[in-house]
């Protein structure tokens, strides 16, 4: 459901859900914000490994089991899986640099777009402030005069020296539905 504010509200436990699921299966998260009831993220996977769903499954599940042991009711579908997610994501393989940086425009600007904030650094829970922290977007990037932007075509490339790198990278959409 639109209205739940689990994700952000339990974001330490979501944290470690990655994190776990990053020292058994590695990756690297290239993008990503955390929403109140959905997520986007962009991983770079190690070569000849594309086992994305594999790894969503992972943290859904570390996530999951946190939430229960912290005393929220999850509920279960007929087939044990938690009624807490949606059963399907969106996933795009990142086809060259250009998508790249539109997908990154997108994932960061996600929390203007739905109006839980004005500029893009107010939001907490997005890799953006690792962009700003490295020199890579301004602070106020998007956050005044962004009508005049051209989303998707931003001032920064995001370097890639190996072109492979691009056929392991995915976006994923991820939905939490509990209310």
């Amino acid at each position: 459901m639109r209205n739940s504010r689990q994700l952000v509200e339990s974001i330490n436990l979501l944290r470690l859900a990655f994190r776990k699921t990053r020292e058994a299966k590695p990756f690297q998260i290239d993008a990503m914000v955390v929403l109140p009831e959905h997520l986007h993220s962009i991983w770079t996977l190690p070569p000849n490994d594309s086992d994305y769903p594999g790894r969503w499954k992972a943290i859904k599940s570390i996530f999951t089991r946190e939430l229960e042991k912290s005393g929220v009711s999850v509920g279960k579908r007929q087939d044990g899986s938690a009624l807490i997610w949606q059963r399907r994501y969106w996933e795009h393989t990142i086809r060259d640099a250009d998508d790249l940086n539109r997908h990154i425009d997108y994932i960061h600007f996600n929390p203007v777009k739905h109006g839980l904030v004005e500029r893009v650094i107010d939001w907490p829970y997005s890799s953006f402030h690792r962009y700003v922290g490295q020199g890579l977007l301004p602070p106020n990037w998007a956050g005044e005069n962004f009508d005049d932007m051209k989303l998707g075509e931003p001032d920064f490339k995001v370097d890639i020296l190996d072109s492979a790198l691009l056929h392991r990278s995915y976006l994923l959409i991820c939905h939490f539905v509990s209310s």
